[in-house]
C-alpha cells in the first residue's frame, strides 16, 4: 500500500522564517507563489525580467533575478523541465529544493546541492490556484529525493501543505516514479485513446451519421466529461447505478470483446522508452535544435484547420452556441 499524507503530517511552521524562493511565475509558478503567501510563508518570485515579473509585480510581489533564489532557504523550481538545467541555479547545501515534476531528477538533468524534494499536484496550474482559494484542495504526489538534513521529508510536506497539496491527500512517490506514471499517461494512454475515438469517429460516419453528432456525443454535450466526474465521487460502482438498464447489458455483456487486441505489447514498448531515459535523450536533443518536429506535430494535429474546424463546430452546438 502507498504511503498517503494528510494536512496533519505537513506543518506550516516549518515554513515561518524560512526565506522561499518561487523560480517561474507561470501558470504553476503564480499558483504556488500566492498559495504559499496566503499560507503565511515569505515568498519571493524569482523571475526574467519579462511579462512574467510584470504579472508578480501587480500580484504584489517584488520580484528578483533568478540568481537570486540561490540565498533562499527553500527553492520552488516552477519551470519547464526542459529550461530547468539551463537556469543555472546554485542553492546552498542547507536549503530545500523543490520541484513540481520528477522529471529532471529521474533523468539526471537537474541535481542541486542539499535536500531534494518532490511535490506534484494532480491538478492544472492555475485550478491550484481556485482549489486553494475554493478551500478544497487537491491531490499531490509528494516524494524526496535527496535528505541531506533529515528534514527534507518534514519541509517538503509543508510546502505542501502551504499550496493547498495535503487537503485531498498526497501520494508518496519517488520523482522517477511520478515522472514514468505522468509521461505514461501522455504518451502511452492518450495516443491510445486518440486512436480509439478517431476509429469510433469513422465507425459512426460509415453508418450515415451525421458528424456533428458524433462529436457532441464525444465531447459537445459534456456527458462524458460528467460521467468520469461522478466516476472520481462515487467510483465505478456508484456511478454505475445511474446508467440504464440498457447501458448497463451493452456494456457489460461487450467488456472482453477487444481482449484478443495486443495493446500491451505498444505501451511496454513506450513505458521502457520512458523508464531507461531514452525518451528524456529524445526530448532534449528536439529542445536543442529549436523544437523543429514539436512545431511540425503541433501543425498536423493542433494546427489551424483543427481549430477552424472545432470553433465552426462550437458556433453551432455548446455552450457557445448561437442562433442562425
Amino acid at each position: 500500500m502507498a504511503t498517503i499524507y494528510h494536512e496533519a503530517d505537513g506543518q506550516l511552521e516549518r515554513l515561518r522564517g524560512r526565506r522561499i524562493a518561487v523560480v517561474g511565475y507561470g501558470n504553476q509558478g503564480r499558483s504556488w507563489a500566492l498559495n504559499l503567501r496566503d499560507s503565511g510563508a515569505d515568498v519571493t518570485v524569482c523571475v526574467r525580467a519579462d511579462a512574467t515579473r510584470e504579472q508578480a509585480q501587480a500580484d504584489g510581489f517584488a520580484p528578483a533575478a533568478i540568481g537570486a533564489a540561490d540565498a533562499a532557504d527553500i527553492v520552488c523550481v516552477l519551470v519547464p523541465d526542459d529550461v530547468i538545467p539551463s537556469l543555472g541555479l546554485a542553492p546552498r547545501p542547507s536549503a530545500l529544493t523543490v520541484v513540481a515534476s520528477g522529471y529532471t531528477l529521474a533523468f539526471g538533468r537537474f541535481d542541486p546541492k542539499g535536500d531534494i524534494g518532490m511535490v506534484a499536484p494532480r491538478m492544472l496550474g492555475p485550478e491550484v490556484r481556485r482549489c486553494f482559494q475554493e478551500g478544497v484542495g487537491f491531490i499531490s504526489a509528494v516524494g524526496v529525493h535527496r535528505d541531506v538534513s533529515g528534514e527534507a521529508l518534514a519541509r517538503t510536506l509543508a510546502v505542501a501543505r502551504g499550496i493547498g497539496g495535503l487537503r485531498q491527500g498526497a501520494i508518496e512517490l519517488t520523482p522517477k516514479q511520478e515522472a514514468v506514471l505522468d509521461l505514461a499517461v501522455e504518451q502511452v494512454l492518450s495516443p491510445a485513446l486518440a486512436h480509439v475515438n478517431q476509429t469510433f469517429v469513422a465507425t459512426m460516419l460509415g453508418q450515415g451519421i451525421p458528424l456533428e453528432a458524433v462529436m457532441t456525443e464525444l465531447m459537445l454535450s459534456g456527458e462524458i466529461e460528467r460521467s468520469y466526474r461522478l466516476l472520481r465521487e462515487v467510483g465505478f460502482a456508484g456511478q454505475f447505478g445511474f446508467h440504464s438498464p440498457t447501458s448497463q447489458y451493452g456494456q457489460l455483456s461487450r467488456r472482453g470483446v477487444y481482449d484478443q487486441l495486443d495493446f500491451t505489447t505498444p505501451m511496454r514498448r513506450i513505458t521502457e522508452d520512458i523508464a531507461s531515459g531514452r525518451f528524456a535523450d529524445e526530448w532534449e536533443a528536439e529542445s536543442r535544435a529549436g523544437h523543429p518536429k514539436l512545431a511540425e506535430l503541433r501543425e498536423r494535429f493542433v494546427g489551424a484547420a483543427v481549430r477552424d474546424f472545432e470553433q465552426a463546430l462550437r458556433r453551432r452546438l455548446g455552450p457557445g452556441a448561437s442562433e442562425g
